[in-house]
């Protein structure tokens, strides 16, 4: 059958179909129980997470199913040099930005405080909450958390978007690798690189990836149907992630707006931008991000920017200036269907299945 696979053997899921985790408070404790209930494997991502909230998440997820999940974080989760920035960078962005704070009438905000990293705190707790699967994006972690997580019989998942990054993941041992082409919505989770030397498509990558690595391959970007999984399949992935189908359903913690957006014509139109947060990801096309396409040397460096720009975010939420806000979503988004996520999960299972049964006839 099509979905007996290496990743669906190493994960321990009936169905090699993975839902994406969502950082940056998107993702929900019912999308992922949905998912992993109906045999594939829901993830949430916690990268803006307390420990605290973790352990918390980790026990209501445990709570709403007993079968496989992921939790997600960011190896590197700044860009700041010592989690700041200079007064000279900061006026820059002060200048840059504040045609917008005066369009909604609101003060500009103060100097971002420095940002501490909260990886190591983080993955300390995942460790001891012992989720079926660990996943990462931003780097790869250290061969001392990399071994206890083998250790401890947590699969780990490491996501690459260039071939380097790939072979850097498989030196490191992880289990599984996610090639994740730039159709993805959402950051771009280079490490080697920039970001912008790294938007390869999702079948060309997967190809270059499968020729050179043996270990296991979910394809991740462009994904949102079983058309798209089989596709990946073909290719030579052990498995597909699904990102912006899962983000648009009334059980992820998307605001309905977001929802809305996602399955409106604006949702044809995406862009790669930094404007929103200090790194490269890709949403529906805004105002913001089209004004200042190469400015970026002028924005904040990752979080600080998200920071700073998080004030305009909720006043333009109150004002309902939505060319001002970053919807994230994929260049798949048009094709969306499904509001609910267990028809979304039913429909890819059945469209993948009926593919491969017409190949055999």
């Amino acid at each position: 059958m099509w979905y007996q696979t290496k990743a669906s053997e190493i994960l321990g899921v009936q169905y090699p179909i993975l839902q994406g985790p969502f950082g940056g408070n998107l993702s929900s404790v019912e999308l992922v129980s949905i998912v992993s209930n109906a045999g594939g494997l829901g993830g949430y991502g916690a990268y803006t997470l307390s420990p605290e909230e973790i352990i918390k998440v980790n026990q209501e997820i445990k709570a709403s199913t007993n079968k496989p999940y992921n939790i997600n974080l960011w190896v590197s989760d700044t860009d700041a040099v010592d989690g700041r920035v200079s007064d000279e960078q900061f006026k820059k962005a002060e200048r840059l930005f504040k045609p917008y704070f005066d369009e909604l009438g609101i003060a500009l905000p103060e100097k971002p405080a420095p940002f501490k990293t909260r990886f190591e705190n983080q993955v300390e707790v995942v460790l001891h909450q012992k989720p079926p699967v660990f996943s990462f994006m931003f780097g790869v972690p250290s061969a001392d958390i990399l071994e206890q997580c083998h250790r401890l019989g947590i699969i780990t998942i490491g996501a690459a978007t260039t071939l380097d990054e790939a072979i850097a993941l498989e030196s490191a041992g992880v289990d599984l690798i996610i090639a994740s082409g730039f159709e993805a919505g959402g950051h771009r989770p280079s490490f080697l690189r920039s970001a912008e030397s790294s938007t390869t498509g999702t079948f060309v990558l997967l190809q270059l990836i499968k020729e050179r690595v043996k270990t296991p391959i979910i394809a991740a970007g462009g994904i949102a149907n079983g058309k798209g999984v089989a596709a990946v399949m073909m290719l030579g992935a052990d498995a597909a992630q699904i990102g912006t189908a899962f983000l648009a359903t009334n059980e992820s913690n998307a605001t309905d707006k977001h929802k809305e957006m996602l399955f409106s014509d604006a949702a044809k139109y995406t862009t790669l931008s930094r404007a929103f947060t200090g790194r490269l990801g890709r949403g529906i096309t805004s105002r913001i991000a089209k004004d200042l396409i190469h400015q970026e040397k002028d924005f904040l460096p990752f979080p600080l920017q998200t920071q700073y720009m998080s004030h305009l975010r909720k006043a333009a939420i109150e004002q309902e200036k939505w060319d001002m806000i970053l919807f994230w979503g994929g260049q798949i988004a048009p094709l969306l269907k499904y509001k609910k996520a267990s028809d979304l999960m039913k429909s890819i299972l059945e469209e993948t299945s009926n593919y491969f049964e017409e190949l055999k006839a």
